[in-house]
């Protein structure tokens, strides 16, 4: 296993956009290779579409096999394309096919930096297979280390063949986040870690999670705005005082990344500067302001 160096942390900065990357132009590809999910988050509505641009959207799923082709045909539209991602539209380790794909993508393309996210409830059992595949860095969405105000933003959880509902599965959710970054953060990933920010559930708790996911072993945090929707469609967005204000209070403990763009799914090109994937999966995106976490 690799050691976590400085080093690591700064190749990333320079070459990933989710690390600072973005300045240096650094693009990035997802590939939609998930298609499920194991928690039902209140606030994510996924969907297979051209309009939305938001993460938990895809125009379609394709498999690790057309992930290759997919890939080789972005890196000759977008040759500033250090970064394969997947990021859904599902939870990437519900199945195994992102795993499948990042063999591929290690085999044909070794020197792309290889990025998942994931939800964390199968973290921890995965890790190892996420640590041999050699993810540089993985991102967890962790909204919550308190169970009861987990329970407020996710309705149950799937784990081992059963459903499991409020604190009960917040804990579950919660444990296993914490044990798989520190287990995949030892062993040098570089985690960083997603909050949605949902006004009057878990913004004053932000400092918490904060605290709790460096101690962990999270490198960088990034707080992203609800936008209402789903079972959250009454709660309103926060302001951008109270993002700054958590921010802030983050800080203290964890580098804070700022410049999140809400990427799609199935997203190809420098974030905030160009896009391609209209080109490279043969659709056309339309924008309209909606979000899901990712």
């Amino acid at each position: 296993m690799k050691e976590m160096t400085a080093n690591n942390y700064e190749i990333l900065q320079k070459s990933h956009p989710c690390f600072g990357g973005h300045i240096n132009n650094a693009g990035r590809i997802h590939l939609p290779v998930s298609p499920g999910c194991n928690i039902g988050c209140r606030f994510c509505d996924r969907a297979i579409n051209d309009v939305e641009v938001r993460p938990g959207v895809t125009g379609k799923i394709i498999t690790p096999d057309e992930s290759v082709e997919i890939l080789g045909r972005a890196l000759e539209i977008c040759p500033e394309i250090h970064v394969a991602g997947i990021a859904g539209p599902g939870d990437t380790l519900a199945s195994d096919y992102a795993l499948e794909t990042f063999k591929r993508i290690k085999e044909k393309y070794p020197t792309l930096l290889k990025c998942m996210s994931t939800n964390g409830l199968l973290l921890f059992e995965r890790a190892d297979e996420v640590i041999d595949i050699g993810i540089d860095s993985l991102t967890v969405t962790v909204n919550a280390v308190d169970p009861e105000i987990e329970a407020q933003l996710n309705d149950y959880i799937l784990w081992h063949g059963k459903r499991y509902e409020g604190t009960e599965a917040a804990k579950i959710l919660i444990e296993n986040q914490l044990k798989g970054i520190k287990k995949v953060s030892e062993a040098g990933v570089t985690v960083k870690v997603n909050t949605v920010l949902c006004p009057g559930i878990n913004n004053d708790h932000i400092e918490t999670i904060a605290k709790t996911v460096a101690e962990a072993g999270a490198s960088i945090y990034n707080i992203i705005p609800l936008i209402p929707q789903h079972k959250l469609a009454a709660v309103e967005a926060p302001t951008c005082a109270m993002i700054e204000a958590c921010r802030q209070k983050a800080q203290k403990y964890i580098d804070v990344f700022r410049h999140c763009q809400r990427c799609r799914a199935d997203a190809v090109g420098v974030p905030g500067k160009s896009e391609f994937a209209d080109r490279v999966y043969q659709r056309k995106i339309t924008v309209r302001d909606t979000f899901s976490h990712g």
